[in-house]
């Protein structure tokens, strides 16, 4: 991230490239856990689909509104616009006050926009920085975080944060209609793309996003092959006013209307994510500690904040005295991605416990020997359970790399002079306890999950590739079971790509594509899936797909050969119980479909 943050990095990347060859298929990397500048993150798995990720990492910069004159004229160059003012504000969300609204309540669009961007981006496989990351570096450049930049101060803001693009952009809203346009700034080599546009009703703010980003991709990706309808279709289920109340809960001054706001997101629409994720940061910087650990519980397993929420559910935890809970938050993060952090704080809630937790404190020194709290960590718990040779050892360690650090030194000359913690009353030093960290890198947590999913890559692209169409296509599933329609065709495409003969990546593709909308797609994809071989999944489509077009005798037919095909499928069942049913209420003249109604069913008007 930041440079003088980037010394810390280092070795990750050669050691987890190490470990895979050193690791045999099919078992678990064990993650070396220094950090790496995201600079040297780049590079495509090829083979293996393009999943680790694209070379650039992005800035997406809030958009102007140009009803605002100051600030369109110094980034993207456009005239200023003017737009309708309503006669009566409104600070509502629904659609139909959102096309009503005044100007000023709009701009909380400013923030949705890279909050949009930046999600899409990710599952697309950039690296896009977070708005902390930019609140970071503008607080770095003594600027405030409301500072609207001119390109100059773009371009210091992109250097700061290692990015190799900027998005800038603006919006303009006339009447009802939002019309939104961006550029991509290379950074290395100075310069900015043509202006994409999008436009459309304000109440289709996120699908309008949506179709930015993929159209920004396509751009920055000209070979990205996932369809527009699948990024269109991304956060479907999110509604338009609870993401208008996230975006105002992050960018009030008072706290207590920050958490108004984002309590009112959560209210509208309880699985959100964001929304609970920025709820439980707040509540926990406020040390309303109980009520964050509720919070950060809302995130479900396999969100891809999952990792962030557990470490600061783990911290919440801790900090109301429940370190059994804590320790298993804790090591549920350290089990996809052992940073000295996560480690270093299960073995605190271990050790407050009365466990010995030197392993885990060993492991978490190994991972960043350069940070001297881990050695101290490791020398209290060495010398609590008896090793005092070696606690000694880690302590010198911890005073070498901070030889202010007063606690240490007087450990070591207590410990020296052989004063344990029991003599305190007499003139001795209490014995000091394991230091906690309580901050959460998310630059390094996402950099180590790219070097695994690049470790992983690279272990799929050596296999053969019916055997790498078949694995790629379970994670498929998996991240289409939990809503992940881009990462989910990403994969299934990636599986393709090794191998076109996968029938499960046929029928994968084809849900992705009924879930978009994409009908037409959906059906191709599902009849390419059973030319290669019959198979439950494309048959359900087929099925599901006739059924909403009303061709029951298709519906049914396809229904039927589901249920031959898996006879225990309760799905199956299920829709075809749901077509007989439709076909019996709509009987129809041809042989095929008629069905003679039931005589409850007749009696019935």
């Amino acid at each position: 991230m930041i440079h003088s943050q980037s010394t810390r990095f280092g070795r990750l990347f050669q050691l987890l490239l190490a470990a895979f060859v050193v690791v045999a298929p099919g078992q678990p990397v064990a993650l070396l856990a220094q950090r790496t500048p995201m600079a040297a993150m780049g590079g495509n798995s090829d083979d293996a689909g393009s999943l680790v990720g694209h070379e650039r990492i992005l800035l997406v910069l809030p958009f102007d509104n140009l009803a605002d004159a100051a600030g369109p004229a110094r980034l993207a160059g456009t005239a200023i616009g003017t737009a309708t003012k309503s006669a009566t504000p409104s600070t509502a969300a629904t659609p139909e006050a959102i096309k009503a609204a005044d100007l000023s309540s709009l701009d909380w669009i400013r923030e949705a926009v890279p909050e949009i961007l930046n999600s899409r981006l990710t599952s697309a496989g950039f690296l896009p920085l977070s708005r902390e990351d930019r609140l970071y570096a503008l607080d770095h450049l003594g600027l405030p975080e409301t500072f609207q930049p001119s390109r100059a101060t773009a371009l210091r803001l992109a250097q700061t944060l290692d990015a190799d693009s900027i998005v800038i952009g603006n919006y303009a809203v006339r009447g009802s209609t939002l019309t939104l346009k961006a550029r991509i700034v290379d950074v290395p080599r100075l310069k900015i793309s043509e202006e994409i546009t999008v436009s459309g009703e304000i109440s289709q703010l996120i699908p309008l996003l949506n179709s930015l980003a993929w159209q920004i991709t396509r751009k920055l990706d000209p070979g990205f092959g996932v369809a527009e309808e699948t990024f269109r279709a991304a956060g479907s289920k999110l509604r338009l006013d609870a993401f208008e109340q996230y975006v105002r809960g992050l960018t009030e001054q008072d706290t207590a209307e920050r958490l108004r706001h984002l309590k009112k997101a959560t209210d509208l629409s309880p699985d959100f994510t964001e929304a609970w994720l920025a709820t439980g940061k707040l509540q926990f910087a406020n040390q309303q500690y109980e009520q964050s650990a509720v919070s950060f519980g809302k995130v479900k397993h396999g969100d891809p904040a999952e990792l962030e929420a557990g470490f600061y559910r783990g911290l919440s935890l801790m900090f109301t005295g429940n370190y059994p809970k804590a320790e298993e938050a804790f090591a549920a993060v350290a089990r996809v991605l052992p940073l000295p952090e996560v480690v270093n704080n299960e073995a605190v809630a271990s050790s407050r416990r009365g466990q010995n937790a030197v392993a885990l404190f060993r492991q978490a020194s190994a991972a960043d020997a350069t940070d001297a709290d881990y050695h101290f960590n490791l020398a209290v718990s060495l010398h609590h359970h008896g090793d005092k040779a070696d606690a000694l050892a880690e302590m010198a360690q911890s005073l070498k790399l901070k030889p202010n650090d007063g606690e240490a030194r007087a450990a070591e000359a207590s410990w020296k002079n052989g004063t344990d913690a029991g003599t305190a009353g007499a003139g001795g030093t209490a014995e000091p306890i394991e230091r906690i960290k309580r901050s959460y890198n998310g630059a390094a947590f996402r950099q180590a999950a790219l070097m695994l999913d690049a470790v992983e890559a690279a272990r799929l692209a050596a296999l053969p590739g019916a055997e790498r169409a078949a694995r790629l296509s379970k994670t498929a599933h998996d991240k289409l079971d939990r809503g992940l329609l881009l990462e989910s065709e990403r994969e299934y495409q990636a599986a393709l790509a090794a191998d076109d003969h996968s029938a499960e990546a046929h029928a994968g593709l084809a849900e992705v594509r009924e879930r978009a909308g994409d009908n037409d797609a959906a059906r191709k994809e599902a009849q390419a899936s059973l030319d290669r071989k019959p198979n439950l999944e494309a048959e359900m489509v087929l099925a599901r797909l006739d059924l909403a077009a009303n061709r029951l005798p298709e519906a049914r037919d396809h229904a039927a050969e589901a249920v031959r095909l898996d006879g225990s499928s309760r799905a199956a069942k299920d829709l075809r119980k749901v077509i007989d049913t439709r076909i019996e209420s709509h009987p129809v003249a041809d042989e095929k479909t008629a069905v003679a109604p039931k005589p409850e069913t007749a009696a019935k008007p």
